[in-house]
């Protein structure tokens, strides 16, 4: 008797469909297959030739500075004393990193959503893996190090090495695009649309910070804030996370003191000049050396041994000397019509979903090359970030460019705009 009650429900949902119900369904199922096929015809669309142009400039300039600026360093630190070393190694992920560009801008957006969850869950097992202690000289499993800093991990019998947060970066996107566009109003409850997004940025954040890695913290934080606000968010939450922030931040720098030596010599790095002060007041002689139209391309002077990291996150500094007031400024305008334009085409996009992804990408674009210009200037305190496009790493590059051919799949399914 109690088999065949349970069986009654199931029963019930086997009935016929009635005739409303049939056809209702058919018409979901045409519909859908419309869908479908409107997106397969958009995705043979052009992708946006503005932005690829502005992606190529950039790459293009950046490998010409990132030659200028590591022959000194390259000569002296390479086994063979290849002054083009550094160089050669850029240009062949720069290769990569355009074909992976290219082949990602003919994929369908829509196919990415598969990888959002997974590429979550493999980022945070490899940011994991950094920061296991362990045997080797960095005091860690797997983890590789420079400048006391273990970010890296490497492939045993290579020398190739990758740093996990640039993977957890994009994860955050991807994960965010895709869970935020299919919530809508729920994204204004705290339920939905705060504490699950927190506790991943929470999660990520951490990790990357003990490696330590502040600046790849900020970047997560920064980008899947952004993220949420686009995603409909309320601004009270917005107003109180900031408030968290700024209190933590005091409470770190000026109650525990944390990194107190480098927010003194931040706001006057001339008072140890060859101690903690040496990295930036260099950085600032270096551009100030410079003047309006600097001293013309290849003939920096900072950049035999002078200037620490020439080639990696001070680069901007060289190109500040080398090219002058002038030419850093239409780089920095080069810069900033990227991230417009990458705007603009998430402004456009068909759907929540790709416009949050280009909305993610382009933040992380944006807010990466604000913070690197602005710890090489001083107007931030000095923390290890590249510039985008221009600052040696290879994998970093690839994965750079890769992210542009998100954006230019996404291109390629923009609704129509009005001429005029």
């Amino acid at each position: 008797m109690l088999t065949r009650q349970r069986r009654a429900p199931a029963a019930a949902r086997r009935r016929p469909l009635t005739r409303e119900e049939a056809l209702a369904r058919q018409e979901r199922q045409r519909h859908q297959r419309e869908m479908e096929e409107e997106s397969r015809e958009l995705a043979r669309g052009p992708l946006d030739l503005p932005f690829f142009i502005l992606v190529l400039l950039l790459t293009g300039i950046g490998l010409v500075m990132l030659l200028s600026a590591s022959f000194p360093s390259a000569y002296y630190e390479s086994e063979g004393k290849n002054p083009l070393s550094y160089f050669i190694r850029q240009g062949v992920f720069a290769i990569m990193g355009v074909a992976a560009m290219l082949f990602i801008g003919k994929i369908n957006y829509q196919r990415f959503r598969a990888l959002a969850k997974p590429l979550l869950y493999v980022s945070i097992v490899l940011l994991v893996l950094v920061v296991i202690p362990g045997p080797n000289q960095y005091g860690k499993l797997l983890g590789q190090g420079a400048n006391n800093a273990v970010r890296w991990l490497g492939i045993p019998g290579t020398s190739f090495q990758f740093q996990p947060s640039e993977i957890a970066k994009m994860a955050v996107v991807l994960y965010f695009a895709d869970s935020i566009s299919k919530k809508k109003d729920k994204m204004r409850t705290f339920r939905y649309g705060i504490a699950p997004y927190a506790l991943v940025l929470i999660v990520l954040a951490a990790l990357v910070g003990i490696e330590p890695h502040l600046s790849g913290a900020i970047l997560i934080l920064g980008a899947g804030a952004v993220m949420m606000l686009v995603g409909g968010i309320q601004w009270r939450w917005v107003g109180g996370a900031l408030a968290a922030a700024g209190a933590m931040l005091y409470l770190v720098l000026f109650v525990i003191g944390y990194n107190t030596t480098r927010i003194t010599y931040w706001l006057d790095p001339w008072a140890d000049q060859r101690g903690a002060g040496y990295q930036l007041s260099q950085s600032l002689t270096t551009i100030g050396s410079g003047g309006l139209w600097g001293v013309g391309l290849g003939k920096s002077r900072m950049k035999y041994l002078f200037l620490p990291e020439e080639h990696n996150d001070f680069i901007f500094a060289i190109v500040c000397e080398e090219l002058g007031l002038i030419g850093a400024t239409i780089i920095m305008l080069l810069f900033a019509a990227l991230i417009l334009r990458g705007f603009w085409i998430a402004l456009h996009a068909r759907d929540r979903f790709g416009s949050l992804m280009v909305v993610g990408i382009m933040t992380l674009v944006g807010l990466q090359t604000f913070l690197n210009i602005g710890v090489v200037t001083g107007l931030l305190p000095t923390t290890g970030i590249s510039l985008p496009f221009f600052s040696y790493g290879g994998t970093a590059l690839t994965i750079q460019l890769a992210e542009m051919g998100v954006v230019l799949s996404v291109s390629r399914q923009m609704k129509p705009t009005k001429a005029g």
